[in-house]
């Protein structure tokens, strides 16, 4: 048990038998009476998020995940599938968990899968994926004073803000934690 004062960002934990990731974390400390914890969480057996309060004498059961290399494979219309580099053992996750980063998905991508008891919860991706422009609109510099920017298509079906000279075929690095464009490969 860890009193939740120690919550913070990415910090698993259980709490009347369902598992929770803290997505965001806010000490509050109000004129009087003991300070509230606000936190948004994601249930990650449901892929559902929740705002919650503690107090700050509240405690929670830590746990810990499992960490495993995969690589994906494909998906179809309820599951993705990856692959543990190691074992070969082709765990399945379901798209509701994955929703945020599946922009972001290509198939041979290496990934971790986060697991629980045996049963994938949730996966890490790398901070930068490269991604290759499939559709980028000819860009016309006008009476631009700072950087001009147009809307490019990738490869997962991402669509981004990048530079005017952006050009189909081109690879780009993206921030997975943003969605923004860094630069071209």
């Amino acid at each position: 048990m860890i009193p939740v004062t120690q919550l913070r960002k990415g910090v698993t934990f259980t709490k009347d038998g369902e598992i929770y990731r803290v997505l965001e974390y806010d000490h509050y400390k109000p004129g009087r009476g003991g300070a509230i914890i606000r936190t948004k969480l994601r249930n990650l057996r449901t892929g559902s998020i929740t705002n919650q309060n503690f107090n700050s004498g509240d405690r929670v059961e830590d746990i810990r995940l499992e960490h495993r290399s995969v690589e994906y494979l494909y998906s179809d219309e309820q599951f993705y599938h990856f692959m543990d580099t190691e074992t070969y053992e082709q765990p399945a996750v379901p798209r509701e968990t994955l929703e945020e980063v599946i922009p972001y998905l290509k198939e041979g991508t290496v990934i971790e899968i986060l697991s629980y008891e045996g049963k994938p919860l949730d996966i890490e991706i790398p901070i930068t994926v490269e991604l290759r422009v499939i559709d980028a609109p000819q860009g016309y510099a006008g009476d631009t004073a700072t950087g001009a920017t147009k809307e490019v298509t990738l490869e997962t079906g991402l669509k981004l803000q990048a530079p005017l000279f952006v050009q189909e075929g081109d690879v780009l690095r993206i921030d997975t934690r943003t969605g923004d464009y860094l630069t071209r490969v």
